[in-house]
């Protein structure tokens, strides 16, 4: 079952245990072994970097007549949780995912935020066994191959309100988490966005990052409802 999926991403590892790890969910990890480090998350964390860096060489290179500020939102969309939740699709890996009962139940083999982490998770483990080549080789034809030249498919606004902010000199924005609630598996993280201090706008998502994004976007729907009049 597994060799459908080393098929299915052009990668053949040479120590399987590490595309096993880039497969276990934290509630898999919680209840069979009682020890979340045994999940993918910090596979996640590592792929999480491998992805942004090369997916930002690729742009620096191609697109020498592009602003930083177009870069990043072009980065941002290339790496969101819709386009790795669609590239999950695309090579079947909700089905070789290992879940824990309750997010089994739960419908967590369609959850675009796991299959999303999983992806990540797995370029990790390519990584890991067979160097940055072997990573490079899977972003290459699975996000590389969609890249958003004129039009985004989805919003990066905490770039977009870190760009509106800067219209004026001196301003400063800071993120802090707030909180988190949830068992392990199925952690909700909220966010605050401080403007100079004052408080901008609270979000809430299943990672630090999906909640400083839709912090930043109350934070610009309360201070910039008229930006697109």
């Amino acid at each position: 079952m597994i060799k459908d999926l080393e098929t299915a991403i052009g990668y053949r590892f040479a120590n399987i245990s590490l595309l096993q790890n880039a497969l276990a969910h934290s509630s898999y990890a919680n209840e069979r072994w009682h020890n979340s480090l045994m999940s993918n998350e910090r596979l996640e964390f590592l792929g999480d970097s491998i992805l942004g860096m090369v997916v930002a060489e690729y742009l620096y290179r191609n697109f020498p007549d592009r602003p930083e500020g177009d870069l990043t939102r072009m980065r941002a969309d290339m790496v969101c949780e819709k386009t790795l939740a669609s590239v999950a699709n695309r090579i079947d890996l909700g089905r070789h995912l290992l879940l824990g009962h309750g997010e089994e139940q739960s419908g967590g083999r369609t959850r675009d935020s796991i299959l999303a982490d999983a992806v990540e998770s797995v370029i990790a483990a390519a990584f890991l066994d067979g160097g940055m080549n072997a990573a490079r080789e899977i972003i290459r034809r699975f996000i590389l191959v969609e890249v958003p030249v004129t039009k985004l498919h989805n919003a990066d606004y905490k770039t977009e309100l870190q760009e509106l902010v800067q219209q004026k000199k001196n301003q400063v924005l800071t993120y802090t988490l707030i909180g988190e609630s949830g068992p392990d598996h199925d952690k909700q993280f909220q966010v605050e966005v401080k403007l100079n201090g004052v408080v901008a706008g609270v979000g809430t998502g299943t990672s630090k990052k999906r909640a400083e994004q839709d912090a930043a976007r109350a934070a610009i729907d309360a201070l910039y409802p008229n930006r697109n009049n």
